[in-house]
């Protein structure tokens, strides 16, 4: 169960080698969290992000999991849910693409279509029915500013992730009087590994200012989260802007 502040004592983690996620996990381990499943492919990278938590006091397990399998998403979350109640569902998996590469070939382009909306899909329904099951918990997705509005630099990652806010929404809606909590988390450009040698943008953000967003979203049970939080004004402003004028923008 949730704390006192409404954290987790317990956390699912899908895509387990996120720096989002892992910052996330070690913010939640440093409040209330005790368990935490990290679930993602079997790689080196996967058992060091574990060792690293457990250093900080959890009982952290790794769950063999496959965003591009979601035939397998029932069996393999299942269990996890099967050992207990989850307080929360962090889902943090995704791929940016490479925007000229997925032009060119299409299978790249549903390579990041597949990933980032149909794995998330499959999962977060999954997470949701057995979140509702339980009667309690939180599924938060990690979604971002770029599926807001298309632009040019990046319309096949940003298409994903406009699928999956909106995906995000409607199941939030659907849940809603069920005890079971949806937050979408929409960050502009993240410094990261995954964005390393990528064109930063005004008003970038870091994994660890997502993490505490993330905290603080979960504390006032919040529908939406942006990051940093300046990004819901200036994209209420770029969302109406004509699209004549929107292709001359430098975004």
């Amino acid at each position: 169960m949730k704390d006192a502040f409404g954290l987790p004592q317990s956390l699912l983690v899908l895509g387990g080698t996120s720096e989002i996620a892992l910052a996330t996990a070690r913010r939640m381990i440093a409040r209330s969290t005790r368990t935490v499943w990290l679930a993602g492919r079997p790689t080196p990278a996967l058992e060091t992000a574990a060792s690293e938590l457990r250093v900080l006091g959890a009982e952290v397990h790794t769950v063999a999991f496959d965003a591009l399998d979601p035939d397998s998403h029932e069996i393999v979350l299942g269990k996890v849910f099967a050992e207990g109640d989850v307080d929360m569902v962090l889902l943090a998996f995704g791929v940016l693409g490479d925007q000229a590469q997925d032009e060119r070939e299409p299978a790249a382009a549903v390579h990041v279509a597949r990933t980032n909306y149909i794995g998330a899909v499959a999962s977060g329904l999954v997470s949701a029915r057995a979140l509702q099951t339980q009667g309690h918990g939180s599924l938060v997705v990690l979604s971002s500013v770029a599926g807001e509005r298309a632009r040019r630099a990046d319309f096949i990652y940003g298409s994903s992730k406009a699928g999956l806010d909106t995906f995000t929404q409607g199941l939030g809606d659907a849940l809603h009087g069920t005890g079971v909590h949806v937050m979408v988390v929409r960050p502009g450009f993240v410094r990261s590994k995954m964005t390393a040698g990528r064109e930063k943008t005004l008003l970038a953000t870091t994994p660890g200012a997502v993490a505490t967003a993330i905290e603080l979203g979960l504390r006032r049970r919040s529908e939406t989260v942006w990051v940093p939080g300046a990004l819901r004004v200036v994209m209420a402003a770029l969302r109406h802007l004509p699209r004549a004028l929107f292709r001359r923008l430098p975004v």
